[in-house]
């Protein structure tokens, strides 16, 4: 028997072989590349498929059918003219003499009849006209401005004089049927706060005379314009 101290050096001397053929063939390839040995063998393999494509038998050449020949048109023939009909000669008719009519004897015309007489139908009587509405009552405006009633104008507030303030303010009273005037506002303002106010309260002081309707008298609303001019 072989003793084990044999088997390793075998072993060894296998794989040392095996190694060095795999590096014989790496620096054979890496040789075959930089001699150029690979790109001649590919050269001579590339033409031999060229010349198998060029050896190819060439295809037959076929050549086309003649087109039919044209049918031949022949020109139509002309029709013969017809020849114009032979009229035939006219034959003399006997004249035949007219025979006297019988005298016809005189009717009288007959009488007009009289004329018939239409007499134009009556027009039916016209609508009675409709009542005239009735005229609107009369209203009267109330008033500030007579002399028995004694209003005062309104104060010009001091700081406007001295500011310059002026303007017109139209202010809408509520005229009571009693000549007092419950409720104002302003309708167009002076556009200073002060003259608004001054003309407000001195109209809800002053007295008016009502204003009527048909004569009566009726709470109704009333525009006073009220002018702050410095002087």
């Amino acid at each position: 028997m072989t003793s084990p101290s044999g088997l390793q050096p075998r072993r060894l001397n296998r794989r040392i072989l095996v190694v060095g053929a795999v590096v014989g063939f790496h620096v054979l390839a890496v040789w075959a590349l930089q001699t150029g040995l690979l790109r001649r063998a590919v050269e001579m393999v590339i033409p031999v498929q060229v010349l198998a494509e060029m050896i190819e038998p060439a295809q037959p050449l076929v050549t086309p059918e003649p087109p039919p020949p044209a049918p031949v048109v022949q020109p139509p023939r002309p029709k013969p003219r017809p020849q114009p009909a032979a009229r035939p000669e006219p034959v003399p008719q006997p004249v035949l003499q007219p025979e006297p009519s019988p005298v016809a004897p005189v009717v009288a015309p007959p009488e007009p009849a009289p004329p018939v007489v239409v007499s134009a139908p009556t027009p039916a009587p016209a609508p009675p006209a409709p009542p005239a509405p009735p005229a609107p009552p009369r209203i009267e405006l109330p008033s500030s401005s007579a002399d028995y009633l004694n209003n005062p104008r309104p104060p010009y507030p001091p700081l406007s004089k001295r500011m310059g303030e002026q303007g017109k303010v139209v202010v809408r009273v509520f005229i009571e049927t009693d000549g007092t005037a419950s409720k104002a506002e302003i309708r167009t303002s002076s556009g200073y706060d002060r003259l608004d106010q001054t003309a407000l309260q001195t109209v809800l002081r002053w007295r008016y005379v009502p204003g009527k309707r048909a004569g009566v008298a009726e709470a109704m609303w009333f525009n006073i314009p009220i002018s702050f001019v410095l002087e």
